[in-house]
């Protein structure tokens, strides 16, 4: 119960900004840092997720999962408190940091506190708390945008996080492991330093380069790197990355700019907007509820994953196909096939990495899955304003009353309204054009995950149900037999 707690935390500040976006960047007049809102915390939570996951395998989960609250809680304050653009950059980018820490905590106490069997049932409801949260994330973050203040999107964070302290310090209990019992210095030489410190700057590149513009790193010591090749030459866990990675960049794109769309071309307030978003991440939550049930009796996790990338495609199609005046049939419609694959799909890469390493690797293994789930989303909110960004210039340019370099200076609504009134529907039309574009990047990123999904090893979750008199034996989360993989 107090991971789940931790996991609501981390899921709601993902998506309560969406419907925020907007006003900040005009309070701010800084539309031209949209992307850094969503890359922000994202760049941090990517970078140090590989990082989180070595260390909750060498040093205590308990002290590690409350260190990642408070730097989470730190974050969130600075946030809230930002009287600038770059210092409320810089709180998102500390709040990514220990949120993390968290995700691959949550995925640590599910390891050692069930069996491989029983691990489906929880995983839906690891889903359904984030589908929870995407519910209830746009909505409180619209109407306190609407009714008081986008700063207490951040300021809620404060007292709920100290709740998810009180209850893990009081409650969480992780078994004694042998690999954590080491000196600090071993543990130290454990966590790869020259790797971690070649990690981050290398992100920080990549999204800069695709910020503006519109890594890699040598393993020395294979058993201590972050991540050891062997974990990634592994076909599920290899497939799974595939797809997170696929599944980060979409999901984002769309998660954080269909907002714009409603608050931009349909002219409606941030309120209003998240409500908007309901038609999707409701079908989310019961898809991944469902599926995981479903997966704890089936067996299988692939036929699902496969299900799921395929829907996620066709919805994220439809998506594509919105126009100024699109029905509330459509919008909707649309987005509750892309939410029903989206959570079809979005469990099976974790569930892969339980599925196929020891127990030992697992967590290395989950945080690989969210790493790549959030370094492209990461890449692709900054893609995103990228292509958003050109495509506005290049289709207001023959538009009276725009200039260049408007957008840089004006909010993502505000731009609207300082064209003229008689030019305003003509406006309205590019911006639905521009943002189609980049619903199709998304597209494209949804129609590639389907190769990571079919290329998924078929491993059955129930094939290691222990006898009652072995229940308590076994070393490994996952003991792959010869012969037992389907392709």
């Amino acid at each position: 119960m107090s991971i789940f707690v931790g996991l609501f935390l981390v899921s709601l500040d993902r998506l309560i900004i969406s419907t925020a976006i907007p006003q900040i960047t005009n309070d701010f007049h800084s539309a031209d840092d949209i992307g850094w809102y969503g890359t922000a915390y994202l760049l941090t939570n990517c970078a140090f997720q590989l990082v989180f996951g070595k260390l909750y395998s060498v040093f205590s989960v308990k002290a590690v999962f409350l260190a990642s609250v408070v730097l989470f809680e730190a974050g969130s304050a600075l946030c809230g408190a930002a009287p600038t653009s770059v210092a409320f950059i810089l709180g998102r980018a500390i709040a990514g940091l220990g949120s993390g820490g968290i995700l691959s905590g949550v995925i640590v106490v599910i390891v050692y506190a069930l069996p491989l069997h029983k691990r489906p049932k929880y995983q839906g409801f690891f889903g359904a708390v984030f589908g929870i949260s995407s519910v209830t994330g746009p909505l409180i973050g619209g109407a306190f945008t609407t009714n008081v203040t986008w700063r207490w999107c951040f300021y809620l964070n404060l007292p709920l996080g100290a709740v998810v302290m009180a209850i893990v310090y009081v409650v969480l209990h992780v078994p004694a492991r042998p690999e954590a019992k080491g000196s600090f210095r071993d543990k130290r030489r454990q966590l790869d330093i020259l790797g971690l410190f070649a990690l981050l700057p290398g992100i920080t590149c990549l999204c800069l380069a695709l910020q503006w513009g519109g890594t890699t790193y040598s393993v020395w010591r294979p058993e201590q790197a972050v991540i050891p090749p062997r974990i990634v030459a592994q076909r599920s866990i290899a497939s799974g990355f595939w797809v997170s990675c696929c599944l980060g960049a979409h999901m984002n794109l769309f998660v954080y700019y269909l907002p714009i769309w409603f608050q931009a071309v349909d002219g409606i307030s941030a309120a209003d907007s998240g409500v908007r978003l309901l038609p999707m991440v409701i079908p989310l939550v019961a898809s991944s509820i469902v599926t995981g049930q479903l997966v704890s009796r089936v067996g299988y996790y692939t036929p699902f994953m496969i299900f799921g990338v395929c829907l996620t495609a066709i919805g994220g199609g439809l998506l594509t196909t919105l126009e100024v005046g699109s029905s509330v049939a459509q919008w909707s419609g649309f987005q509750i096939i892309y939410g029903i694959g989206l959570g079809a799909c979005s469990q099976a890469p974790n569930m892969a990495a339980q599925t196929v390493l020891p127990r030992k690797d697992v967590a290395i293994g989950a945080s690989l899955m969210f790493f790549a789930q959030q370094l492209f989303g990461a890449v692709f909110t900054s893609v995103g304003q990228n292509v958003l960004g050109n495509q506005l210039a290049n289709r207001l340019a023959g538009i009276p009353g725009t200039r260049p370099g408007m957008l840089q200076s004006t909010g993502a609504t505000e731009l609207l309204n300082l064209i003229p009134a008689s030019y305003r529907a003509a406006a309205r039309v590019s911006y639905n054009a521009s943002l189609r574009v980049c619903f199709q990047v998304g597209l494209v990123m949804a129609c590639l995950s389907i190769l990571g999904a079919v290329g998924m090893e078929w491993r059955n979750v129930k094939r290691n149900i222990p006898a009652k008199a072995d229940q308590a034996s076994g070393e490994r989360a996952s003991e792959p037999k010869k012969g037992e993989a389907v392709s």
